[in-house]
């Protein structure tokens, strides 16, 4: 599982929680989450541990318990949940040291380099200006 569906399920799954929680629900359970973004519990379990130990989320034990919201769901970010998953960069320069003879493989990196901090930091400041929240409101019908 890449960095990002690693986020974009976190993001699910949180979102989820926020509903759940909205409609009275307590605990959500890896089973419940796994039904709605479609994939393994065990994905689900991993992802929440994760989380509980970025404070992100509260965990519970014994029948019916699982996991909750750490704090209000406007209170949590995107930001906070790619750290917490330790999110790589959108972008990467080569693995393999390019080509030492050839001026564009020796010019790439630095003509690259300033171009992609200025995405990374375009995607930070709209993962910071995102909640979970946010998302729940953008994903429910009107």
């Amino acid at each position: 599982m890449s960095a990002n569906s690693r986020l974009t399920i976190a993001t699910h799954a949180l979102t989820w929680m926020a509903y759940h929680e909205r409609l009275g629900g307590q605990w959500t359970t890896s089973e419940q989450l796994a039904g709605s973004v479609r994939t393994n519990p065990v994905v689900i379990r991993r992802l929440m541990a994760e989380l509980v130990k970025h404070k992100l989320l509260e965990s519970g034990r014994g029948p019916g318990a699982g996991w909750r919201l750490a704090r209000p769901p406007e209170q949590i970010t995107l930001a906070q949940l790619a750290e917490a998953l330790g999110s790589e960069p959108a972008f990467a320069m080569h693995r393999n040291e390019p080509s030492p003879i050839c001026p564009v493989a020796q010019g790439i990196r630095p003509a690259l380099v300033p171009i992609y901090s200025r995405v990374e930091d375009a995607i930070r400041r709209e993962l910071e200006a995102t909640s979970v929240a946010d998302v729940l409101r953008d994903t429910l019908p009107a």
